[in-house]
């Protein structure tokens, strides 16, 4: 671990060395994502975002990188933290500090370091934060106060996060506009279904080496996370369980040809149990006792809540072992042992690399121009969650169509008249 201080520069991150590694990594990264790139271009051209303190809580990847340098290209002067213990690469971390932007990151840090980490960014005073989970902007409403007055705005890139900001604005001390970016189609669609049913999948297998084909797999929750894992789930062979609250979304599931149960009946037939539902203890105390020798949980969700881990610890008391890396074996009895991947943590990040680069793309081009957008427009705005301007999302995927050279039809004026007349008929 370095923590140095340089100039204006701070930084607290593993290795300083590692940061060669991280930059080809991130050359490689920004090859998946010509959206962003586009918007990089755009941004050194225009410069939008010319002395704007931005800080990013998010994870630190490869793709957040290419972010990170696209703020920079604006003019941004920003700070990058964690959004998650678990998350960081720390030659990516290393090759940003190299670049000039100081970062707050280190993978495997413990609670106290992150949110050390969080509250040492916070002091760089930020006007625009781009939140992945709402931690900074919670803290920065229940700890410095006195930062609020000069943040513009916020951008929200989780289903997690935007259910947090929409609960504080309800509770009357939301102090600044949050755009969800999470909600914009060209992320939602996308990211969650695609980029975490492959990143999800990718990361149990780097953890576990398992076959999927023949097991048994439960997914809790079927948003467009738990949908995009189910189906790859499937694609691979497993026979999926899908457990709900939502009764529209567990008939969605049923339609799409899932078995549909209660965690209650599910727990005794997994082999394999994926959370992904933004809630606390869907797998708890009871669940654990049903469950089969050597079933596996993993969660997919933002936070380490979905899986009750307290209850599993004190179950298994002394009865624990690592048998690899993010791998590990709780006993419950002489015949029972059920098996926690990643610590209950993101285990796409986790024990893989998140997301791959071509969704992220269109992700982080919805965060690049919802930063500008709040830069223009932000203090026009009453504090609340915003949805991103429909204008930017179709223009990303607009962009995201002509880089996969995808053309599309457009309406003929005759089209237009009768799209926008009553008067038609049979």
């Amino acid at each position: 671990m370095v923590d140095t201080t340089t100039g204006t520069r701070p930084f607290d991150i593993k290795d300083p060395g590692l940061a060669a590694e991280g930059r080809r990594r991130i050359d490689w990264a920004s090859r998946e994502m010509p959206v962003l790139g586009q918007i990089r271009d755009q941004f050194d051209r225009e410069r939008p975002l010319d002395g704007v303190r931005v800080l990013v809580c998010a994870h630190i990847t490869t793709e957040t990188a290419n972010l990170a340098l696209a703020l920079k290209a604006g003019g941004a002067s920003s700070v990058l933290c964690a959004s998650n213990p678990l998350s960081t690469q720390d030659d990516v971390a290393a090759a940003l500090v190299e670049e000039g932007i100081p970062v707050f990151a280190i993978k495997g840090e413990d609670n106290e370091t992150y949110y050390r980490h969080i509250r040492t960014a916070l002091d760089h005073g930020p006007e625009i934060i781009v939140d992945d989970g709402a931690d900074v902007v919670s803290l920065i409403h229940q700890e410095r106060p006195e930062l609020l007055p000069n943040v513009v705005g916020a951008t929200e890139e989780t289903t997690t996060g935007v259910v947090r900001h929409r609960a504080l604005h309800q509770d009357g001390l939301l102090q600044f506009p949050v755009v969800a970016v999470n909600d914009a189609e060209t992320k939602h669609f996308f990211d969650n279904r695609y980029g975490t049913g492959q990143s999800t999948i990718d990361g149990i297998l780097r953890a576990t080496n398992i076959l999927l084909a023949g097991k048994t797999i439960v997914v809790a929750g079927y948003g467009w996370c738990g949908k995009g894992i189910a189906m790859r789930a499937r694609g691979m062979g497993a026979r999926v369980i899908v457990t709900e609250i939502s009764p529209v979304r567990a008939l969605e599931a049923a339609m799409d040809g899932f078995a549909v149960t209660t965690m209650d009946r599910a727990a005794a037939l997994g082999d394999l149990f994926i959370t992904a539902t933004g809630n606390i203890n869907v797998i708890d105390r009871n669940h654990f006792d049903l469950m089969k020798d050597g079933a596996i949980m993993a969660n997919s969700g933002h936070f380490n809540s979905e899986i009750n881990i307290k209850a599993l610890e004190e179950m298994s008391g002394e009865g624990r072992r690592t048998l690899r890396p993010f791998v590990e074996e709780f006993v419950l009895g002489a015949e029972q042992r059920v098996i926690l991947l990643g610590e209950g943590r993101l285990i796409n990040l986790a024990a893989a690399e998140g997301h791959p680069a071509s969704v992220m793309d269109m992700s982080f081009a919805n965060q690049a121009l919802a930063v500008s957008y709040l830069v223009r427009e932000g203090r026009d705005l009453e504090p609340g969650v915003y949805g991103v301007p429909v204008d930017i999302d179709r223009e990303i995927a607009r962009l995201k169509l002509a880089a996969m050279d995808i053309d599309i039809d457009e309406l003929t004026a005759e089209q237009e008249r009768y799209m926008t007349s009553w008067e038609g008929g049979t």
